[in-house]
């Protein structure tokens, strides 16, 4: 098994900015990504970052948002920016470890005002 521990969010106003961090117990050898599911909504790809550090964003968070990783620790990061609104959700860590997909517990963004 692994455990997927977040750590990074919380309230922010509009425009600001927020780090995620996501530490893994284990050496994960494929991508790690971030999804996040917003109220009433389905769980989305934020971004994915392979382990050779090539990254995929998706469109709703492209120019705004910066994932990268440390494979030496383990861990993956988002760097939000320039938040707004629509991005409140419950943030999550992901990654695949034989063939098994694990996930964090969950992190809560808050944009408001």
């Amino acid at each position: 098994q692994v455990q997927l521990v977040e750590s990074g969010g919380g309230l922010v106003q509009p425009g600001g900015s927020l780090r995620l961090s996501c530490a893994a117990s284990k050496t994960i050898f494929t991508a790690m990504g971030w999804y996040r599911r917003a109220p009433g909504k389905q769980r989305e790809l934020v971004a994915s970052i392979t382990r050779a550090g090539l990254p995929n964003y998706s469109s709703a968070v492209k120019g705004r948002f910066t994932i990268s990783r440390d494979n030496n620790k383990n861990a993956v990061y988002l760097q939000m920016n320039s938040l707004q609104p629509e991005d409140t959700a419950v943030y999550y860590c992901n990654a695949m470890y034989q063939f098994v997909d694990y996930w964090g517990q969950g992190t809560q963004v808050t944009v408001s005002s």
